[in-house]
């Protein structure tokens, strides 16, 4: 697991911060998920994982707990939740589409996709809509350039994408158009071994 540091402890100005409302039965259980963990190490982004693990996301409520078993302060926490785009601070959407800003997805027109997929499901880039049904997530290139510009959901790679693509894949995951296509049984997903991919043609079609 990677470790982050954001410098020495702030041993000279630091005070335990006081106890904030929330669900007492969420933060006793979060102070056990990282009273293992090492200050002095800066393992922050394992307590996030393992947080988010246990509950889809990290809470906000807890950010003072984790503060100050790290030792340091909520915007320095915020800061690193900010760089990190697959920690969430909101529950998970219902249905989240992740839109990759990589460079090749950026130069082959991926800010219009963006675009597209902000307007129609309506909601910005990385938050959900007010009825949790769709979210739009940032994610960083993970080496399928090839099908830029591209966009991922449930694992998988759809691209590369026109502005027309685009527009018919946010319809029909709103329901206001034709079903989409499901991808090809026992293909791979992201994080098990060679991605599994679908262009923006076999979505039409229903695959290769």
């Amino acid at each position: 697991m990677t470790k982050i540091t954001a410098g020495p402890s702030h041993t000279s100005r630091y005070t335990a911060l006081d106890p904030v409302p929330g669900d007492v039965e969420l933060l006793a259980k979060v102070r056990e998920l990282i009273d293992d963990l090492s200050p002095d190490n800066a393992e922050l982004l394992t307590a996030f994982h393992r947080i988010q693990q246990a509950y889809g996301y990290v809470p906000r409520e807890t950010i003072p707990v984790i503060a100050t078993k790290f030792r340091t302060t909520p915007a320095m926490l915020y800061g690193a939740l900010d760089f990190y785009s697959e920690i969430r601070t909101v529950p998970p959407a219902e249905t989240v589409v992740e839109w990759c800003s990589g460079p090749a997805c950026l130069l082959k027109g991926s800010m219009n996709i963006r675009r597209v997929l902000e307007s129609i499901l309506g909601c910005e880039m990385s938050q959900n809509t007010d009825d949790g049904a769709f979210g739009l997530r940032l994610v960083q290139c993970d080496g399928t350039c090839h099908l830029a510009p591209l966009v991922r959901r449930e694992g998988r790679y759809i691209g590369p994408l026109s502005v027309s693509d685009t527009i018919r894949l946010a319809r029909e995951l709103k329901g206001e158009g034709e079903p989409e296509p499901v991808p090809e049984s026992g293909g791979l997903k992201a994080g098990e071994g060679q991605p599994a991919v679908e262009s923006a043609a076999e979505q039409e079609g229903g695959g290769a």
